[in-house]
């Protein structure tokens, strides 16, 4: 079994944190009804590389984010098309969304409507900016809520421009939550029977990210700025530059401060009034002044696989790698952390559910839907139409 075997849930979602979202619950077993407009598809299925030659290949990006889902198409601005979705409604547990606020309610079909179909039906609404405020119907991508959040305004070289966090953080942190939050949700409803809406912004979501900047401001007045590889409140906590490459280190701490002087030969830097001790050692100034240079000359004298070989299993250590590196690194293959799923086009080899489970696997191997794909299987067994009710909703234009 899995995880969350028999759990049936609506996928309403595109783009990047919705399907990150429905895909951890498609990993662990759930069945996901990716919904899609028949005219208007997800357009990550556009994205490219693909998987295989010519343009009828799947889109990578699309095939990661959508594995081990079903899809069907149904254009929900037909009243056709709203009755049937309020037939699946009635048979699901979780609906997940990530329209821009307004839409549902458009459509007649927000959760106040579907909670009196069912009453347990756990409604997890994913958006840039949340369901109330003053920006509630702005457009958003990940980049709008590290800009106002304050992370951007932390990322990037020390005394130089702040730059973009260089990964869709915002959408992935905003889809991790709504995981968080939709199963919380669901534990509810199994225990009482009643469902809710959830409710997920990017914008929160990236706010809660920044780390100590909240209150290093609100208690201590310290406007959090780009300091390059280093961090706000301890050092070293930085990168290196060693003779082949580049490693980070993070031994702030007496313990493994003193662990890498005795290494490069200077045990007694350990007993040294100004740097021996982390009160003194981690003030600006004296770091800057004996502390960094010291270490830049030692990491500088070895290369990476020295360092790594030497110090890595006694202090935080850890090479900085490429993506072509880290997915040949030994401990990600250990974690099985990359899977290979098998296209007519090819293969592909994605990310895997970073959850481990000892007795319930997840399965992330599975393969990601076309458009429609799965329409006459769920139609049919979900919803109970008959295949002439198919084949006319199909002529009509509404799958």
């Amino acid at each position: 079994m899995k995880p969350l075997d028999n759990l049936v849930v609506l996928d309403l979602t595109r783009a990047i944190a919705g399907p990150y979202c429905t895909l951890y619950f498609a990993d662990l077993g759930a069945t996901v009804i990716k919904i899609e407009n028949p005219n208007d598809p997800d357009f990550i299925r556009d994205y490219t590389p693909t998987i295989g030659p010519g343009s009828d290949g799947m889109s990578a990006p699309f095939a990661q984010y959508n594995r081990n889902k079903l899809s069907v198409t149904l254009d929900l601005g037909r009243p056709e098309a709203q009755d049937i979705f309020r037939d699946m409604v009635r048979k699901a547990d979780i609906l997940i969304e990530n329209y821009r606020p307004g839409v549902m309610e458009k459509f007649g079909l927000h959760y106040q409507a579907l909670k009196t179909l069912n009453p347990r039906l756990v409604y997890t609404a994913i958006s840039g900016y949340g369901q109330d405020g003053p920006y509630r119907k702005r457009p958003a991508y990940d980049s709008c809520a590290q800009a106002l959040s304050g992370l951007w305004s932390l990322n990037g070289p020390k005394d130089g421009p702040a730059v973009r966090v260089g990964t869709i953080i915002s959408d992935l942190a905003a889809g991790l939550n709504a995981v968080i939050g939709t199963l919380a949700a669901l534990r509810v409803a199994q225990a009482t029977g009643q469902g809710q809406m959830v409710d997920v912004a990017q914008l929160d979501s990236t706010l809660a990210l920044t780390g100590y900047a909240v209150p290093n401001y609100t208690a201590g007045g310290i406007l959090g700025a780009p300091l390059g590889d280093e961090d706000s409140n301890v050092r070293p906590f930085e990168s290196f530059a060693t003779r082949d490459g580049q490693v980070f280190f993070g031994g702030f701490n007496d313990k493994f401060f003193h662990q890498v002087c005795a290494y490069f030969g200077e045990p007694e830097l350990a007993r040294d009034p100004e740097i021996g001790a982390f009160a003194t050692r981690n003030l600006p100034e004296v770091y800057a002044r004996r502390v960094k240079p010291k270490l830049a000359g030692w990491f500088a004298s070895r290369t990476t696989a020295e360092l790594e070989a030497a110090l890595a299993d006694q202090v935080p250590l850890a090479p900085i790698k490429n993506i072509a590196e880290a997915l040949a690194d030994p401990q990600v293959k250990v974690r099985e952390m990359i899977v290979t799923t098998t296209y007519p086009e090819g293969s592909l080899d994605s990310f895997a559910l970073p959850i481990k489970f000892s007795e319930t696997p997840a399965n992330s191997e599975g393969l990601a839907p076309r458009v429609g794909q799965h329409n006459d299987k769920v139609y049919r067994e979900l919803v109970g139409l008959s295949g002439e009710r198919l084949a006319a909703l199909k002529d009509q234009g509404i799958l």
